[in-house]
């Protein structure tokens, strides 16, 4: 299986003037992360917009973006939604782009119960050779996936972690204790991958990391060589700027700040806006006290 990276964007998906996906834009926003310390990026997750996304839309999102990283960062597909067969549909045809990953979400509306779950996530797994995360979101999916259903489903060879944004610290503690070493969780919330990777947990699948996703690496780096305080000092140093991506509903902030360090990602697709004014200068305003990692691709050739 491939390596998918301990430090994984949740990458958005730019826009042109017209609200056409910009495929051109998301390949250099996508090796820009790169550069700033992403091991991987996921791609139409929940930060990358997918409701608003065709079928089509999202398939040139995975090309544009792999043939951007090539070797260099693992690309993620987040292909599944609340239709089982769509999301083998679409996993299959991310799979023939080049893909390295498949994130599998909790389906939001239907609410199946917890063996539907299982069945809809083993289903979906059985049908790609890829490796599978799985995400658990309830803010967003008004369904929660206990720990025993993601340890039952790490017994599936390809499902090799999952992305724990349920902020329930014991629920996050009993999946990293009962599954095995090599299955790896990711934390699903910025202000939480102290916590979690502190318990034992691999990663984080980040928003935040748009901005200061080397400095993230630099915390996760200290986690792991055992220097908790001064990993501790990082968490705290970043913590108001985790918080302020989440003022309004992600990604519009973090839209609104990658297309102030001058990328041309648009505006969000309705039904999500662009920030207010009072939004905006918020963000402005924490956003200024942080060095921000992220840069603009250096322009090849010129007239000099």
């Amino acid at each position: 299986m491939v390596e998918l990276g301990r430090l994984i964007t949740a990458m958005i998906t730019p826009f042109d003037e017209d609200g056409a996906v910009d495929f051109d834009e998301a390949g250099r926003l996508a090796s820009a992360l790169v550069d700033s310390g992403s091991d991987g990026l996921v791609i139409t997750g929940t930060t990358g917009e997918t409701p608003t996304l065709s079928f089509d839309e999202k398939l040139g999102m995975y090309e544009a973006t792999k043939k951007a990283v090539g070797d260099r960062a693992a690309i993620i597909a987040g292909t599944t939604g609340y239709n089982t067969a769509e999301g083998i549909a679409l996993s299959k045809e991310a799979e023939a782009l080049g893909v390295d990953g498949i994130l599998m979400t909790v389906p939001s509306y239907n609410k199946p119960p917890q063996e539907g779950l299982y069945q809809h996530f083993k289903t979906i797994a059985e049908n790609v050779s890829l490796p599978c995360v799985l995400y658990n979101v309830p803010s967003r999916t008004a369904l929660n996936m206990t720990d025993e259903t993601t340890v039952r489903l790490s017994h599936i060879d390809n499902i090799v972690g999952t992305k724990e944004a349920s902020s329930d610290p014991v629920q996050i503690t009993k999946i990293i204790r009962d599954t095995d070493d090599d299955f790896k969780v990711w934390s699903g919330n910025d202000d939480e991958t102290f916590p979690i990777m502190c318990s034992g947990g691999y990663g984080i699948v980040s928003v935040a990391s748009h901005l200061v996703g080397s400095q993230i690496k630099t915390m996760m780096g200290l986690i792991l060589e055992g220097d908790i305080e001064s990993a501790a000092a990082e968490h705290l140093r970043l913590f108001e700027l985790f918080k302020i991506l989440f003022v309004v509903t992600n990604p519009i902030p973090v839209k609104y700040c990658v297309g102030k360090v001058g990328f041309n990602v648009g505006q969000p697709r309705l039904p999500l806006i662009p920030p207010d004014e009072g939004t905006a200068a918020t963000l402005d305003a924490v956003v200024s006290r942080y060095n921000i990692d992220l840069r603009l691709p250096v322009a090849v050739g010129g007239d000099d």
